[in-house]
Formats: C-alpha cells, structure tokens, sequence
C-alpha cells in the first residue's frame, strides 16, 4: 500500500526539521576508528586520538578558527623545523609521573633519575557519550596500566567542546577512581598532569641540542609572572601566545577552584611546554629535605577530580578579556 499523502508530507517534514537542527548545531562529534573527530561549524577543530598505539590518549591537532594549527605536530606527524624531544608531549594530554611508583608521564628514554623506571600507559575502555551540539561532550571510560598489566586505577573523563566567533575552548573534568583494595598515591613530582604543547613558532627564544632556538613566544599568568620566571609559580591561568603571519594566536589554561591545591603550580616551559600541575611542590618550591611535600593520596575506593580549560583564542589576553573569561569558567559548575 502506498502511504498517504498526509502521512508522506509529514514525513519530509520531519526530516526537513532534522536536517535543520543538524545544521544548527556548531559543534559536531564524529566517532571514527580510532578518534573522535570534531568540527565548529564546519570546520575541523581538534581530533580527540584513543587508538594510535599511544601511550595515552590525545588531543590532535588544535586548529585556531582560521584554521592555523596551535600544537606541535611531532610525534604524530613531520614539519618542517620542528624539534624532536620529548616525543611523549603529544599535542594536548592528561596523564602523572608518579602513580603508585609507575610513570604515566614519561616514555622509554624519559626521566629515569627522578620518575619511577616503570612507564606505564592509560587506554580507552569505551565511550560512554559523543554528544554534538550547542556544545560538544565526549564522556569516556579509561584504565591506567603499569608494564606488568597490573591496573593501578581508572578514570573516567567527560571532555566539552565550544567556542564563539573569537575563541575556540575545550574543558577536561577527569575523575580518578582508586582501587576498592588500595590507595591512590599521586607522587610529588614536576612532570605532569594537565599539558599542552605549543607550536615551535609559539616558543620562547630558547636552547636546543646547543642551538638557539624558538620564536616570539610569550608566557605570562593570571599573577604577573612572566617567562621563565613562570616556572613553578602559583596562579588561576596561565598563558602562552605568540605573533604569527599578522596576528597574535594563544592558548590560555585555567584551573578551575574547585581543583585540588587551587590556585596550581605551573610547569611551563621556554620550549613549548604549557601544563598545570598540582603535585609538584617540592620540585616548584625547591623543597629539597621534603620530597614528598606534594604527594596526594587518593583512599581505597574514592576519587579524585581535577578540571582545566584551554582556551585557544586570536588576539592578546587584553584583546579577549582573559580575565572575565576566566571569571565566566570559574562559575561552571
């Protein structure tokens, strides 16, 4: 029987709605093989990468809203000119160096003097969530895995994706979740937790394998600290940018006060590295009769939640209003 006519318009006309709710929406999340693909109106934003082999999962690339990539692209990908340490600063990544003595921070070759020799690996359990819409929402469920397959704990992370015509954002929540049989110990340690790592066109001036290195690069925080002065210092965001083909592009990360430690300490660094870190404090503070000033203990059973927004934005902190920005953040719940 062929359906009504009444019955067939309805039909179109539901799918015309659809479509046009579909094409309303600015932020699209498309699960792939192995990442979740997102776009901004149209135009492709970040990759959020669970199954390249990696060590963690990832964010790659970043793209500004014209288009220019923020990132490094190594070890992913080859540009031209790019510098080669550190291949385990994968563009944009959650991960600690010291879990209940395994290293999740550092790969094969990294800091053996002052990070656990075991380096472990966290991987992707499953997706529980790839919303699109006004704001994307990617929740997923992760295993945090030493080298003998002993899993030291779980996360889980809901990972939102926004912006407006003169930012792009994404905000990390990450819960970890101890074993019901032990604690969770977050070791006190530099290298960790919330990281990005900029575009060598970003970097400060620096030193590189003997050379000079970098380029117009500026890092400055919610606090005045500016440069390498930067380094270890206690602020609500920080943010690095740089001068590039005619405009100035940055990425600014907050922490969020309901943090463990709020205000954080910042790990940041001349080459590129930008991370917020709040387990580092006797590294930061130069504690040195008191290495475990930082730790963190997680009980048997509980957990801890620690959130981050990046904000990639087009024009100077001042240009964007960094600060009220940061207010708008802080009031998320």
């Amino acid at each position: 029987m062929k359906p009504q006519r009444p019955a067939l318009l309805s039909l179109l006309g539901l799918m015309t709605t659809l479509l046009r709710l579909e094409s309303a929406e600015p932020v699209r999340l498309e699960t792939l093989k192995d990442r979740v693909r997102v776009t901004i109106s149209g135009r492709h934003f970040t990759d959020y990468v669970f199954g390249d082999g990696a060590s963690r999962p990832f964010c790659h690339p970043i793209l500004a809203s014209d288009g220019t990539p923020l990132t490094r692209d190594f070890p992913m990908g080859k540009t031209d000119g790019e510098e080669t340490d550190h291949p385990w600063h994968r563009s944009m990544w959650f991960a600690h160096s010291i879990m209940n003595g395994v290293d999740f921070w550092n790969e094969a070759g990294g800091d053996i003097r002052r990070s656990p020799k075991e380096k472990g690996r966290s991987e992707q359990i499953g997706i529980v969530e790839a919303r699109s819409g006004e704001i994307g929402r990617l929740a997923t469920r992760n295993r945090w895995v030493a080298p003998d397959g002993r899993q030291i704990c779980t996360d889980e992370r809901v990972i939102e994706f926004g912006g407006d015509d003169r930012v792009r954002w994404i905000d990390w929540r990450v819960t970890l979740l101890a074993p019901e049989d032990r604690p969770l110990l977050m070791g006190d340690n530099k290298d960790g937790t919330m990281a990005v790592r900029v575009a060598q066109w970003m970097t400060m001036p620096h030193q590189s394998e003997g050379l000079q290195r970098g380029g117009k690069g500026q890092i400055v925080t919610s606090r005045g600290d500016s440069g390498a002065a930067a380094w270890g210092k206690r602020a609500e965001w920080c943010d690095y940018r740089a001068y590039h083909q005619g405009k100035t592009y940055g990425i600014a990360l907050f922490d969020h006060p309901d943090n463990l430690r709020h205000p954080t300490w910042w790990m940041v660094r001349p080459y590129g590295l930008l991370a917020a870190n709040p387990f580092g404090r006797h590294d930061f503070e130069n504690l040195k009769d008191d290495p475990h000033r930082g730790d963190h203990s997680v009980p048997a059973g509980g957990t801890l939640t620690l959130r981050y927004r990046f904000l990639f934005h087009i024009g100077d902190p001042k240009a964007v209003d960094m600060s009220q920005r940061y207010l708008e953040y802080r009031s998320k719940r």
